[in-house]
């Protein structure tokens, strides 16, 4: 039996309660080990998250959610160990990009050829790590002019699809979580 895959996530305060929970929940559910960390954080220590909806505002609402417990120390991550980066959305990457260990670990994933998947707001550490230039990814609409000045192009995607370029795997949101996690999966060899 071979040796199940292993997925770096990372996480901070204010991080999406759906974009962190859903996916983590469900590698899990495959049998696929789930390292979530977080700068200045160790295992068993909490980020809170944040539910944003689409009540038909200019842009999505935001709610309280959940605590969320990482269960794996920051500071200890060798991105050799892993298969996979996951970077959920919510506010968290817009101060996550500005840590220098964070661009690094998604330079070397990306260096290495892993999948990396991002979802909403989580392609503005993809911007800030300065991998994109060439590529296609997408995102929430609102961080497409990011895209833009990382040399990328944006895909106009469904709010439930998905778009796969390589090694990268990008999303608008929560509701695209079952293609999400479907071509995230197919990356990592687990369906």
């Amino acid at each position: 039996m071979s040796t199940p895959p292993r997925v770096l996530l990372l996480a901070g305060d204010f991080v999406e309660d759906y974009e962190i929970m859903v996916p983590f929940q469900t590698l899990l559910t495959l049998n696929v080990q789930v390292d979530a960390v977080c700068p200045g954080k160790a295992s068993g220590d909490q980020v809170r998250t944040a539910i944003h909806d689409f009540e038909g505002d200019q842009t999505y609402s935001e709610k309280p959610g959940h605590n969320f417990t990482l269960n794996a120390d920051f500071n200890n991550v060798s991105t050799a160990d892993f298969d996979g980066l996951l970077i959920p959305g919510g506010r968290a990457p817009e101060y996550l990009r500005l840590d220098q260990r964070v661009l690094e670990i998604v330079r070397e994933f990306h260096a290495a050829g892993k999948p990396i998947a991002a979802i909403c707001h989580g392609v503005q550490i993809l911007t800030a790590a300065g991998i994109l230039a060439g590529r296609t990814v997408t995102c929430y609409p609102a961080c497409s002019p990011d895209l833009q000045l990382a040399q990328a192009s944006y895909a106009e995607t469904a709010i439930d699809g998905v778009h796969v370029d390589g090694n990268l795997i990008t999303a608008p949101a929560w509701p695209a979580h079952p293609a999400f996690c479907r071509e995230f999966l197919k990356s990592l060899r687990v369906i």
